[in-house]
């Protein structure tokens, strides 16, 4: 069966698509997750550039300051990873190559996740550590590093593995229960 011709049964994700149109929708999903991300990154890496020009900068400890350089370089390489895919469009577009723009984009755009999780518990760790002048801020990062696993990866990951079983024992058909 070509790429372009339509499944009889859908493409086994309960759509009636062909691969270049399941790419394109993928696709057009992707971004509107990227642009969600970014916004967000571009606001928080904008903070964090402008911090050491404040006068308070200077009273920071040596470990703070640590603390801050490897949030700036997390927070640098979040906003590349978020930001890659959409270089990939400009560069591949027109290339027939979507199907595997769309895979390499998503791929890079999970490790833009992780590595915005990263950023946003090494940012939370700085605040906190100057507000509350102590170790209960390991504590209140750490608990929010959970809350975010969860938000983010755990249940996911629980839904798809849900999913996975009902499908398996028959309770779903095949192709339903997510959207591709």
């Amino acid at each position: 069966m070509s790429s372009t011709s339509r499944p009889p049964g859908g493409s086994g994700t309960g759509r009636r698509e062909t691969s270049h149109e399941r790419a394109d929708r993928q696709w057009t999903e992707l971004l509107q997750e990227l642009r969600v991300a970014q916004t967000g990154v571009q606001i928080l890496f904008g903070l964090l550039l402008a911090v050491v020009f404040q006068p308070r900068f200077a009273e920071l400890s040596d470990a703070d300051r640590a603390i801050y350089v490897v949030t700036v370089m997390l927070g640098s390489a979040t906003a590349a990873a978020l930001i890659g895919p959409v270089s990939y469009h400009r560069l591949l577009s027109g290339r027939r190559l979507k199907p595997q723009t769309v895979a390499l984009a998503a791929r890079l755009t999970l490790v833009g996740l992780v590595l915005l999780f990263c950023t946003m518990c090494s940012a939370l760790l700085l605040v906190l550590r100057v507000a509350l002048h102590g170790s209960f801020a390991l504590w209140l990062v750490g608990a929010m590093a959970l809350w975010f696993l969860i938000c983010w990866f755990v249940l996911p990951v629980w839904l798809l593995a849900r999913s996975s079983s009902e499908r398996a024992s028959g309770r779903i058909g095949p192709g339903r229960g997510h959207d591709g």
